[in-house]
């Protein structure tokens, strides 16, 4: 369950690995009250299982060719892979400024990207990509992938930011649908095995004051 931080709007909800469905189902749950204030603006960080979900604008071709289930869910982007090494963030908070939904999505892209910053990982955002990437000789990367649904001035599904992920289940899928990239880690881009234990705070104190910026 959510734990609120004191005199913070927002409650972090730390759920260690859990199943992809079964934190669906909970998000569904804590939006529908933070929808009508009965709950307070929520942040879960967590871990899936290995999984495949797609959002709303995946095509066919760009799903697995092996047969691996794949969930289709109610967010925007395209497919994407979660799976242990990795930090999926849940931002369910109420916007202040209803109709600037692609702010709330710069504000997150802009948390992650000061992540990396602190690791020394020159990450940016590319107005045609969203999500944070590396772009540099040796081609565009993705390192953390974003896909948001809003509803009822509420916010839900979120980030994904990979820290020491196996990256071969890109392999997979068309990640994102962008078939000329690639996806990173922060552990493949510092040489070095970078833990989900050390990042954590670093994404909770980034996302928290973003949020703070744009919730209600």
């Amino acid at each position: 369950m959510p734990l609120a931080h004191a005199d913070s709007p927002i409650a972090f909800a730390h759920s260690g690995i859990i199943d992809y469905e079964k934190a669906w189902q909970i998000q569904r749950s804590v939006h529908a009250e933070v929808a009508e204030g009965s709950r307070p603006n929520t942040l879960m960080l967590l871990q899936h299982p290995p999984v495949f979900t797609a959002g709303r604008r995946t095509l066919e071709h760009e799903r697995p060719s092996d047969g691996t289930p794949v969930i289709d869910v109610d967010r925007g982007g395209k497919i994407t892979w979660h799976g242990p090494g990795q930090i999926v963030g849940y931002p369910i908070v109420r916007l202040a400024n209803r109709l600037d939904v692609v702010g709330f999505v710069r504000e997150i892209e802009s948390a992650l990207i000061a992540v990396c910053n602190q690791f020394d990982i020159d990450a940016e955002r590319y107005c045609e990509r969203s999500g944070v990437w590396l772009r540099d000789e040796q081609g565009d990367r993705k390192i953390a992938a974003i896909g948001i649904r809003y509803a009822k001035g509420v916010t839900m599904h979120g980030f994904a930011l990979n820290v020491n992920p196996d990256l071969t289940w890109f392999d997979r899928i068309v990640p994102c649908g962008l078939p000329d990239a690639t996806a990173t880690s922060m552990s493949a881009e510092l040489g070095r095995n970078v833990t989900i234990e050390e990042v954590i705070p670093v994404v909770e104190r980034h996302v928290y004051e973003a949020l703070a910026r744009v919730s209600a």
